[in-house]
């Protein structure tokens, strides 16, 4: 068997509020022994893991990799919604009349990612 991936690491400068942001997005937690003021930041969320380091070098450009989030128990427009409310802003809103498309969103210190439409969206 090759490698897995074991979790995705995101630079940033506040790790602790970072991974509060992102827990809350996919519904996840922070680990037991995460704490304000910590240099890393590890979050659990069904099918995934996201490590946050605190780095002293500020986002200067687009990502060169980015997630893309499929709601599972809302449409793509209710959990845009959801996530602007948790502090995102809209980077760009690329949905089209017909229902397709997705909106990219950016999180609390301008990382970029996507929100497609859900399963049931797609039928």
């Amino acid at each position: 068997m090759a490698s897995l991936i074991r979790h995705i690491t995101v630079d940033c400068s506040d790790a602790y509020r970072l991974g509060q942001f992102w827990a809350a997005v996919l519904d996840g937690s922070l680990a037991d022994d995460d704490f304000p003021g910590d240099p890393e930041a590890l979050v659990t969320a069904p099918g995934s893991t996201l490590l946050f380091v605190t780095v002293p070098d500020v986002k200067s450009v687009k990502n060169r990799v980015h997630v893309d989030l499929q709601p599972q128990d809302r449409t793509r427009d209710e959990e845009v919604e959801r996530i602007l409310a948790l502090g995102a802003t809209v980077v760009g809103d690329h949905r089209r009349p017909d229902g397709t498309g997705w909106v990219t969103l950016a999180d609390l210190e301008g990382n970029e990612f996507c929100v497609e439409r859900s399963a049931a969206e797609r039928k």
